[in-house]
């Protein structure tokens, strides 16, 4: 039986996204598919073993520049800097419309069975994707996020482009059950058959990384007492990631236990860093809270999560989260908010527990029960490791989203 052959797209140079893709197409190769991924020209991965081609032929930028100083500007240099962010946003354009051009030209040589595309980034990738589609080629999609969660305007402009995208996909694939009945609703014109939820893998990835860091190293770094317990969360940071709200909610626990939040991630453009230290400020938790705003480095995560006790994850809206599948890679358990498909991936009372979003007092129980009982909280972290060794690796994955293009060779 021939070898399915499938090309993976993802632009991106670093991130979450391209670290899902790279463990895909190991998965997807090691389960008899011959696979290509095209990427960026500043691929970070690879240095990792890989069993797929890696083409790194884009010019694009990365996606975490440094915003660690933005906290201490002052209002001219702010002022400045947003200027400066707006304007090259053309010169960036440009480079995103020929990094689409070298991907459809990569195509059209290499003549794949498949092309699975990650998320829709800009307005004119349905040009591209339709030209591929009229060409013949069979299309699909990793649907990662499919809705503006952080800016609200021009939305409806968006969707129509994307709407041109989504009708060429012979496949679409979703991380749970929630983001594809709520796609569906948004996009009726997308046939239901066309539609697979697949798991969120894992991120085992991370555990052959040697780490130069050690825990006593951030206990340093953080200015962790011996009598602090570390609340940890991990992730990029977003409106829409409920940093206030778990700030609100960790000011309230501090009253029943004794504890440290670190929040280690790299801060979008929609969140102001210097709102945040303010915020902290106000609910006279500073000395209770560190700040790590920045893209943690890989070879970091590992003594990151060794050093927490939970991880918390209040969001106010998702589909999925790859940083979720990290605190359960490491054996740590998490308290998450009930959006999205995160009720499907935590086990309430298991792997960690469930919670109303934008509810901090809710929140405050919970990290309080965490916190005041550590034999229990370890049990849950082992039990975490456990969903991510069996629900979420990686084969699974991979098997599904075959049988999804193998079905189409049995219709």
């Amino acid at each position: 039986m021939k070898k399915p052959h499938i090309i993976v797209v993802e632009p991106l140079n670093n991130g979450g996204l391209l670290h899902f893709s790279y463990q895909l197409c190991n998965a997807l190769s090691l389960m008899g598919a011959e696979v290509e991924l095209i990427t960026g020209q500043d691929y970070e991965l690879s240095f990792l073993p890989h069993h797929f081609k890696a083409h790194k032929i884009l010019k694009l930028w990365s996606a975490f520049e440094d915003r660690s100083s933005d906290i201490t500007l002052n209002s001219f240099q702010r002022l400045w800097l947003v200027l400066f962010r707006k304007a090259r946003r053309i010169p960036r354009a440009f480079l995103a419309l020929w990094a689409w051009v070298v991907i459809t030209k990569h195509i059209l040589r290499a003549k794949p069975d498949w092309v699975l595309f990650s998320i829709l980034e800009y307005p004119f990738q349905f040009l591209f994707i339709y030209f591929l589609k009229l060409r013949g080629f069979s299309l699909s999609q990793l649907c990662h996020e499919f809705e503006e969660r952080e800016q609200k305007h021009g939305g409806d402009i968006l969707r129509r482009f994307d709407s041109i995208a989504y009708e060429s996909f012979s496949k679409i694939f979703f991380l749970s059950d929630d983001a594809q009945r709520r796609f569906l609703r948004l996009f009726p014109f997308v046939e239901k058959r066309k539609t697979f939820s697949i798991p969120h893998g894992n991120s085992e990835w991370l555990l052959g990384i040697q780490s130069p860091y050690k825990k006593e190293t951030l206990i340093k770094k953080y200015n962790i007492k011996e009598n602090e317990t570390v609340v940890l969360f991990f992730g990029l940071l977003s409106p829409s990631k409920g940093i206030e709200v778990l700030l609100e909610g960790f000011a309230l626990a501090l009253q029943s236990c004794k504890a440290k939040l670190v929040i280690a991630g790299y801060p979008t453009k929609y969140i102001n860093a210097r709102t945040l230290k303010l915020h902290t400020t106000k609910l006279n938790i500073v000395d209770n809270v560190s700040l790590d705003l920045r893209y943690i480095p890989l070879d970091e995560i590992g003594a990151l999560m060794d050093l927490a006790a939970v991880v918390v994850y209040p969001y106010l809206s998702s589909t999925q989260s790859g940083a979720l599948q990290t605190a359960y890679t490491f054996g740590k358990p998490v308290i998450a908010t009930r959006v999205g498909g995160l009720p499907e991936v935590v086990e309430d009372g298991k792997s960690g527990f469930l919670v109303e979003p934008r509810q901090p007092r809710e929140l405050a129980e919970k990290i309080i029960f965490m916190v005041n009982n550590p034999a229990l909280c370890r049990q849950m972290g082992e039990y975490a490791k456990h969903l991510s060794e069996t629900r979420f690796n990686w084969q699974f994955v991979a098997q599904k989203i075959l049988h999804a293009y193998q079905s189409d060779n049995e219709d």
